[in-house]
Formats: structure tokens, C-alpha cells, sequence
């Protein structure tokens, strides 16, 4: 048995949202400040740049998180690597090297609680039955999700989404009935999200961090044409083709 004191009881901190096994919360004001960093720290809260954390009550489920993020935790906690065997351990290393993610994120079972480190960034929970069972990410969003959500290596759909685009031949795919969380630099309020019904959306440039997995990904000329393109001022765009939703942030 454990009891936490002096935490989310603390009125220096706010529960923001809270979904399947996750709460995220913010400290309101840093309080261990000095005279010199006093101001600033003043006025980044103001503008809403708060220390953020993550808790994953493990009594509602096993959940993954990505390598490095764990703080602290508390209870019956057990780690893991989930790795089932060699061929596991070499698919993981495989689609670790090809998505640009940790090869091999640690798995936490039992029951209590896991504190995730403090982040300026913000805290996004997603559930995936409202993304159609699979979502792709863009590199470096991931922060946790329910252990029982398969990830896997997701091609592009072609060679070109990734040499005229500049970005790698993978994605990181997720699939399953859970939650994801994912670490953004843009808050959930400004995120943009757009739903397709057997349309498209084109996007120039590297703003959408999440979408569908059925969603076709390419990377063509913003114009039918060369002459086109370079008429419109724009090059390659990143197209979205299909059914199904795309997160976009403003700016990056």
C-alpha cells in the first residue's frame, strides 16, 4: 500500500486531461526560482509555457513508453522490454533504425503508478477508435501508449514521399484498441485536425504530425506541371489521399 502526498493534491498544480490509463498535468508556477531567473520565469507562465507530466496508472493498463521518459514510479511496477524472442528483438532493432525511434521501449507492468520526466512540450492523448484502429506518426511525436497497441514500421507509399520529400522510407504505425500519447511542440488547441471522405488534402511541408492509416501518403508537384509548380511559387507538397483524419499544427 502507498500514499502519495503533497502532488496532484498541490494547488500549485492542474489535472489538464485525462484518458484510459493517463492524466496529464501542469505545474501552474515554477516555484524553485532564483533571483536572477525570476523574471523570466514570470513571464513564461504567463504566455503559458508551464513544466507538464504525464501519470500512467498501471492498475487500468500495461502501457509503453519511450526510452528515457520514465521519472519515477510507485507500487508494483514491473519493467520489461517486451521483446518475445530473437525474431521480436530483430524486428524491433529493424524498425527502430528505418522510423528513427528508441528500437526498444520499455514495457511496465503490475499495478501503481508511472511518472513520466517533466516537458515544456505539450501532452497529447489520442484514443484510436476515433482514428480508425491505426495512426502514423511523424518522427519524434511518440511519448507512450497501452502495451497491447502494435507498433510496427509503416512504408511510404512510394519512393518519391521520401527522397523529393527528404524524409525516411518509414513511419511509425500504431494499431489497436488503446490510447497513444504524443509529444507536441504546438498545444492541442491550435493542432488542426481534418477529415477526409475519399478526398485529399496537400501540404506543403512536414505539418502533419499524425494521420490515418488508411490514408495514402505521397509527395508530388504542387502543380500538374513543372511550369505549374514553379508559376504557384511552390515545389513538392505532401498529399493525403483517401479516408480518414489528419492532426496538422500551424507552425513547427
Amino acid at each position: 500500500m502507498y500514499r502519495i502526498n503533497n502532488f496532484l493534491d498541490n494547488d500549485d498544480v492542474e489535472i489538464l486531461d485525462s484518458l484510459g490509463a493517463y492524466t496529464v498535468f501542469q505545474y501552474k508556477r515554477d516555484l524553485s526560482v532564483t533571483k536572477k531567473s525570476a523574471m523570466n520565469e514570470y513571464f513564461a507562465s504567463q504566455m503559458n509555457v508551464k513544466l507538464k507530466q504525464v501519470i500512467c496508472d498501471l492498475d487500468k493498463n500495461d502501457v509503453t513508453v519511450q526510452q528515457g521518459a520514465m521519472q519515477w514510479m510507485v507500487g508494483d511496477c514491473r519493467a520489461t522490454t517486451g521483446i518475445k524472442g530473437v525474431g521480436d528483438l530483430i524486428g524491433k532493432g529493424i524498425r527502430g533504425a528505418v522510423t528513427k525511434e528508441s528500437a526498444i521501449k520499455p514495457e511496465y507492468t503490475g499495478t501503481g503508478q508511472i511518472v513520466l520526466e517533466p516537458t515544456y512540450k505539450h501532452i497529447i492523448l489520442l484514443d484510436l477508435e476515433s482514428w480508425g484502429h491505426q495512426i502514423i506518426l511523424e518522427d519524434g511525436f511518440f511519448l507512450a501508449c497501452d502495451s497491447n497497441l502494435k507498433q510496427k514500421a509503416i512504408a511510404r507509399s512510394s519512393f518519391s514521399s521520401a527522397v523529393a520529400g527528404n524524409e525516411g522510407l518509414f513511419n511509425l504505425g500504431i494499431q489497436g484498441s488503446g490510447v497513444v500519447v504524443l509529444e507536441s511542440p504546438v498545444p492541442k488547441e491550435e493542432l488542426i485536425e481534418i477529415e477526409l471522405e475519399d478526398d485529399v488534402i496537400k501540404i506543403d511541408g512536414n505539418y502533419a504530425i499524425a494521420w490515418s492509416g488508411g490514408l495514402r501518403f505521397t509527395v508530388e508537384r504542387a502543380g500538374k506541371s513543372l511550369i505549374g509548380s514553379a508559376a504557384s511559387g511552390e515545389g513538392l507538397v505532401n498529399v493525403y489521399r483517401g479516408t480518414g483524419k489528419v492532426l496538422m499544427a500551424p507552425i513547427l
